[in-house]
């Protein structure tokens, strides 16, 4: 350790308290390896500030001696963004101290949370005055709002309700030089300049540190039905969807396509049974609302299809518990792949009327460059958003598999990263794929608000080069 970091160890235990400051291993090995624990870092030491003026105070710290910091919020991300590399020379910020719910506002339909307040319990502290935080995600019992924030995080509601930054109605945020920006307006109209608040969703913690947030609520709907549909093809399920969007499009809230094959492996691994007869594809539907003959409504959707053959079979949830079974076999998809073997995940997404394209096109890369490779694909086919895991053979390379799939992605107009951010794992594919003149915005942006490289290096972008940009 030299000497500029102990200094700066000593000051941080100033500014924190001396049991806010981790560096014993055992203390931090939890914060330094990433939820699929294909990353791990060792970072000078884990800080857990208590309050916005100490994550200012750290910040200003950090800068002025020299060290990078990586925040983390619930450390379940899926591209190792809130992990630091292996120099022992970053700081790690953990913002799950910071979790108190400020307010909610049940009439105004807002509700002020800061970074560390778990999903889940925001969610439920919403449920009380009924009203719903529309972000679900498998995660959401250990996510945290700064997360879900900095990761523009999406999930199954997506289709209704947007990503997360549909949600985000005020920010507050600490700047690399430790100015806070208080952004915590519960508008939702506000023209009054530049909409800063954009910049800081979805980056990642590459631009400055989001300490707390006013979200967006929705009434909590009171009806649901959730089915279950088998069908022929990707084709017909996008016929059948754009029905669903004619027929009942408002209260439409999930239209998660699973393949024929994802099933097979959850029956596999997870003991649990397909309730219908098989099918090449499988259609799990949910909608909600607070009027009634939502149930009417989706059973005519339903008779429609299997009169004009777009479902070969079906099933409709007839109590909550049902429709929690039918879930499961979404939910368990990919613990299932994860029992299977050695897998490559994608989470990309392309034109809703490309996905079957797509399909083709992918299938026949990955086959180009690997023989044994199988695929295990589902995901929000309404948002045309794929979660293409590649089982891989023992002597596959997964480098030339991503290349595959992600070159099939590019020549069909779509995104390396639909809701699971870029972090340190496609980086490399990002600054392959992507225009030139928008990796040049990109820089430019981070060099116009973290000049220093102060941020979460090798995220999203390169890590930062000598002459301090990013």
């Amino acid at each position: 350790m030299t000497a500029e970091q102990d200094a700066l160890l000593n000051q941080l235990r100033t500014i924190c308290g001396p049991a806010a400051v981790l560096t014993a291993t055992r203390d931090v090995e939890p914060y330094a390896v990433d939820w699929k624990r294909s990353f791990v870092g060792s970072p000078l030491c884990v800080v857990r500030p208590s309050n916005t003026g100490e994550v200012a105070a750290i910040v200003a710290a950090c800068g002025m001696h020299g060290a990078s910091i990586v925040p983390q919020g619930g450390n379940t991300g899926l591209a190792g963004g809130a992990t630091p590399d292996t120099s022992s020379s970053q700081v790690l910020l953990s913002l799950n101290r910071l979790s108190r719910i400020r307010s909610l506002d049940p009439v105004g339909m807002t509700v002020e949370v800061e970074a560390g307040a778990i999903l889940q319990s925001v969610k439920e502290e919403a449920a009380k005055r009924d009203r719903m935080l529309p972000v679900s995600l498998a995660a959401e019992g250990s996510a945290t709002i700064g997360g879900i924030v900095s990761t523009n995080a999406g999930g199954v509601n997506v289709l209704r309700y947007g990503m997360t930054r549909a949600l985000v109605l005020g920010l507050e945020v600490v700047l690399a030089d430790g100015t806070i920006v208080d952004g915590l307006r519960h508008l939702r109209k506000d023209n009054a300049g530049y909409d800063w608040k954009q910049l800081f969703i979805g980056a990642e913690g590459t631009l400055g540190i989001v300490t707390a947030a006013v979200l967006r609520l929705v009434p909590t709907p009171r009806h649901s039905v959730t089915a279950v549909l088998s069908v022929a093809g990707v084709e017909t399920a996008i016929a059948l969807y754009a029905k669903a969007q004619s027929e009942i499009g408002d209260v439409l809230s999930a239209f998660e396509l699973i393949s024929g094959d994802a099933i097979a492996l959850v029956e596999k691994h997870a003991g649990l049974k397909r309730p219908i007869a098989a099918g090449e594809w499988f259609l799990l539907i949910e909608a909600g609302s607070s009027l009634t003959g939502l149930e009417a409504a989706m059973e005519a959707l339903l008779a429609a299809a299997f009169e004009e053959e777009l479902a070969l079979d079906g099933v409709v949830a007839a109590s909550h518990q049902q429709a929690q079974s039918l879930w499961a076999l979404r939910e368990h998809v990919t613990e299932a792949e994860a029992r299977e073997g050695r897998s490559l995940k994608h989470d990309i997404s392309v034109p809703l009327t490309a996905v079957p394209s797509f399909l083709a096109d992918a299938r026949a890369a990955v086959a180009n460059v690997s023989g044994a490779a199988r695929l295990n694909v589902f995901g929000h086919l309404g948002d045309g958003n794929l979660h293409y895991n590649v089982l891989l053979g023992s002597e596959d390379d997964p480098a030339a598999v991503n290349r595959a799939v992600h070159d099939a992605v590019v020549r069909h107009r779509g995104s390396i990263s639909a809701e699971h951010g870029l972090g340190q794992y496609r980086v490399g594919e990002w600054q392959r794929t992507k225009a030139a003149a928008e990796q040049a915005l990109a820089h430019a942006i981070k060099q116009a608000i973290d000049p220093a490289g102060l941020f979460n290096p090798g995220k999203v972008l390169a890590a930062p080069t000598k002459g301090g940009t990013a």
